[in-house]
């Protein structure tokens, strides 16, 4: 384990500074980092997900030490914690027709440490991303599960239906949100987006970004929001997506999305509110292979951050700050050159009141002290 001091000149406040600690090196297609308290004592633990490794493997807060959530699985893609539980999706391929689809809920013994039980409850072609969701209000949470394309889909256009789905814990029964979305759906999103303790899923798809609401009387409504990248099918739309608030003097409680455009692009584009519009600006067009992006304020002047991270060459983290002053992004470097990051996630990992890094990559695991 090494340590690296970085310092992000983040406007309208003091500088913060990330102290890098490497937690894993040696895994084998790296591509999603969970954040959960597995052993419950007060710290998030990390999930690392790999798909080319037969385990599902976690990191114990502090000191990192490795364990096995579950072994003889096969491309895995995406995992969620929904209470005691994980629900975990394999058997992953881009082409449907090579993709089972494997659905299954992972429960802890008296010894979270050791070897959950696996249990298999669907099969549902391309299952890519999984995220919790309270769609009521009630405190209750959901699963909610992405299909990467739909089922007769096939590359390079990859046309055809994309379902959208849930599962109510316990029932573990497939549930239908919608079918409009079309082409890859590559991210998504939940977040209260009407302030109204109802959670709310966007996606992000060759159509654009769209909103999905469960309304009071049990019903899923869906609502563009923007079309993403103009270019035409297959490099239209968008491919990640996060929202931030601008919240500093006159920007106070000025939401923005943030994105990466198209699939697996080189854009990330800002999308701000214009009446009933969405303008969209497109703030840097470097990255290679674009995976993943998130919003958060890390210095902890009401204003939130970028981070974008990108797994082709050269395989970096980028932070972007907010100059109100110029009404401009300005781009820094959380990790340049060491982090080709498939996934990325923001919580607090030393419970020292301060947003922390994770980004996992196809080989390695880090965490970005945040000072």
């Amino acid at each position: 384990m090494f340590t690296l001091l970085l310092t992000l000149p983040l406007l309208a406040a003091a500088p913060a500074a990330f102290v890098e600690h490497t937690i894993a090196g040696d895994l084998k297609g790296g591509y999603q980092v969970v954040a959960a308290d597995l052993n419950h004592d007060g710290r998030p633990d990390l999930i690392a997900l790999a798909s080319g490794m037969s385990e599902l493997v976690w990191y114990e807060n502090p000191g990192w030490q490795r364990h096995v959530l579950a072994a003889g699985q096969s491309r895995m893609i995406n995992c969620a914690v929904v209470g005691n539980e994980i629900v975990l999706a394999s058997e992953f391929s881009m082409q449907a027709k090579d993709s089972a689809g494997v659905v299954s809920v992972l429960r802890p013994g008296r010894d979270p440490r050791e070897p959950w039980t696996v249990t298999e409850i669907d099969r549902l072609p391309t299952s890519h991303r999984l995220r919790t969701a309270d769609i009521d209000g009630s405190g209750k949470l959901v699963v909610i599960n992405a299909p990467l394309t739909g089922a007769g889909a096939t590359a390079p256009d990859y046309r055809d239906q994309t379902p959208l789905v849930y599962y109510v814990p316990g029932e573990w029964k497939r549930r239908v949100i919608g079918t409009e979305n079309s082409g890859v759906v590559h991210g998504i999103l939940v977040t209260d987006w009407d302030g109204n303790g109802r959670e709310s899923i966007l996606s992000a798809s060759f159509t654009g970004i769209h909103l999905f609401r469960f309304t009071k009387d049990a019903r899923w409504t869906r609502t563009e929001v923007a079309k993403g990248d103009p270019a035409p099918w297959p490099k239209s739309g968008s491919s990640d997506i996060a929202v931030g608030h601008l919240g500093a003097g006159h920007l106070a409680k000025t939401r923005f999305l943030a994105a990466i455009e198209p699939w697996h692009g080189n854009q990330v584009a800002v999308y701000t509110q214009r009446g009933a519009q969405w303008e969209r600006e497109v703030i840097d067009s470097s990255l290679n292979d674009g995976h993943t992006i998130q919003a958060a304020d890390l210095n902890g002047d009401g204003v939130d951050e970028i981070i974008a991270g990108f797994r082709g060459q050269p395989r970096s983290v980028y932070l972007y700050s907010f100059d109100a002053a110029a009404k401009r992004w300005t781009r820094g470097d959380l990790d340049n050159g060491g982090m080709g990051a498939a996934a990325c996630t923001v919580v607090d990992l030393n419970k020292d009141g301060r947003p922390d890094i994770a980004c996992i990559d196809s080989t390695r695991l880090k965490w970005y002290e945040n000072r």
